[in-house]
């Protein structure tokens, strides 16, 4: 039978939710845009985020991740180098394309690979890259579009490194910040090279084409990109008061105009919508009737911080629900998943986590469960 249990902890919290409002209204000039709670992973606001659109040098993201990921776990070393073929410094060579202006014939080391690619953008950077890693650039768009599949990016194709105008080439904004939360979460010790905000090379100073980090607006990287299909769009991960919010901008016809969008959403994540802790891990929030055991209830909480981003305005409408099938049936171990909380806010999709024991309940003797059992009969029987 599916019970709805009384919330404890949860429905004190709720109460002080107060307010009215269905949530902030957000709008922008963007093709494709995104924001995003990183640490919740609750999506603020989505416009076409799904659907595949040319992510210019965005998609070098996924250049820097192959490395990083080597470099992590010990196929590389910052200090190896990469040879530059004749066909990657001819890359170097076009006008039309952020360059490194690595030389022909030379060996750059993957330190200094990688801070051409971040933040000088060069394509003749990823060329090297997919050269070494991939033996041609078929071969390492082989290994990215391997690599999407391994990491869940559903709306992502790749057929080259530097993130070249090609049909088959695409992502989404949605993708886009998947990548970037991993990128993030999984390579902090290499996200570092996202904020640099200048690297020389060949004695060409080049700065950041991420200008938002020169700011004071808590941006910290990742990565712009444009093309005349694309337009100009970028990525940027942002950090204030401990929270970081991730947005994506594409489609936009200046650079001056997408870093204003990407400003505007960020400042409007950061002001209109709010973190709320509901419940800390071990919290006993809620109880489940219990048969067969020497107690009628069990105590129940979660594994993790439960937490959900809402407009402010919409707290009033928010529900917390307990799910669970019972009673349950004793023994339950301590940690034992029991049923699902699912909180419910206006306008965004549900959060369900697992509800867990918050203690072990053994079984009871023959006696106590006959009688137990004879309770429930008699319960079963009144309700009918």
């Amino acid at each position: 039978m599916a019970y709805r249990a009384t919330l404890l902890g949860l429905a004190a919290a709720a109460l002080v939710f107060s307010g009215a409002g269905a949530g902030a209204q957000i709008s922008t000039n963007a093709r494709q845009a995104m924001l995003v709670d990183h640490d919740t992973g609750d999506i603020l606001f989505c416009k076409d985020c799904t659907v595949q659109m040319p992510p210019s040098s965005m998609s070098k993201l996924m250049t820097t991740e192959l490395v990083f990921q080597r470099l992590k776990d010990g196929r590389l070393k910052p200090e190896d180098t990469f040879h530059v073929s004749e066909t990657a410094w001819r890359q170097g060579q076009k006008t039309n394309e952020s360059k490194m202006w690595v030389a022909l014939n030379s060996n750059v080391s993957v330190d200094n690979l990688l801070k051409g690619i971040i933040v000088q953008s060069g394509g003749d950077a990823c060329l090297v890259v997919a050269e070494a890693l991939g033996g041609s650039e078929a071969g390492f768009a082989e290994l990215q579009n391997a690599r999407a599949k391994e990491l869940g990016l559903e709306h992502s194709h790749f057929t080259n490194s530097s993130g070249m105008p090609d049909p088959e080439h695409y992502m989404s904004a949605s993708d886009l910040v998947k990548l970037s939360s991993h990128l993030i979460r999984d390579y902090p010790e290499y996200y570092k090279y996202f904020a640099i905000k200048e690297f020389t090379w060949s004695n060409i100073r080049q700065p950041n084409r991420l200008s938002l980090i020169n700011e004071n607006i808590g941006v910290d990287g990742l990565k712009t990109g444009h093309t005349d299909a694309g337009g100009y769009g970028l990525i940027a991960s942002s950090l204030r008061s401990g929270r970081r919010l991730i947005v994506v901008v594409n489609g936009l016809t200046t650079i001056r105009e997408r870093e204003a969008e990407a400003r505007r959403l960020l400042d409007m994540g950061y002001r209109e919508f709010r973190s709320y802790e509901l419940a800390k891990a071990g919290d006993t929030i809620a109880e489940a009737d219990v048969w067969g055991g020497p107690k009628e209830r069990v105590a129940l909480t979660v594994k993790e911080p439960l937490k959900v981003v809402m407009a402010a305005d919409a707290r009033r409408n928010m529900k917390v629900t307990l799910r669970y099938d019972g009673p349950v049936r004793t023994p339950i171990a301590m940690g034992q998943q029991v049923g699902t909380f699912t909180v419910a806010v206006p306008g965004k999709p549900d959060t369900v986590v697992p509800a867990i024991a918050a203690e072990a309940v053994g079984g009871g003797d023959f006696l106590d469960r006959m009688m137990r059992g004879l309770q429930a009969l008699i319960m079963e029987a009144t309700k009918s």
